[in-house]
């Protein structure tokens, strides 16, 4: 029985310390991007001007974060 409340215990703080982690990485990075914006050595990106640069700007945003998720995944276990 002890066993079974050890493991368990285990699984939650191990699911608790993960998510903290998760979260000091993400609030690292927003930071980052902060730091970023207001230094004035940094060139502004040029903005799509078609839809279709647009569209390929959104799925390329859209691949990082799926990887990135994946990679966050790959790194919990």
């Amino acid at each position: 029985m002890n066993a079974i409340i050890n493991m368990i215990i285990r699984q939650v703080m191990r699911r608790l310390v993960n998510k903290g982690i998760d979260a000091g990485f993400n609030q690292a990075s927003r930071m980052g991007n902060r730091k970023k914006r207001q230094d004035g050595d940094v060139e502004p990106r040029p903005m799509p001007e078609s839809k279709a640069d647009k569209r390929r700007a959104r799925q390329s945003a859209q691949r990082a974060k799926q990887s990135m998720k994946v990679l966050r995944r790959i790194g919990r276990f």
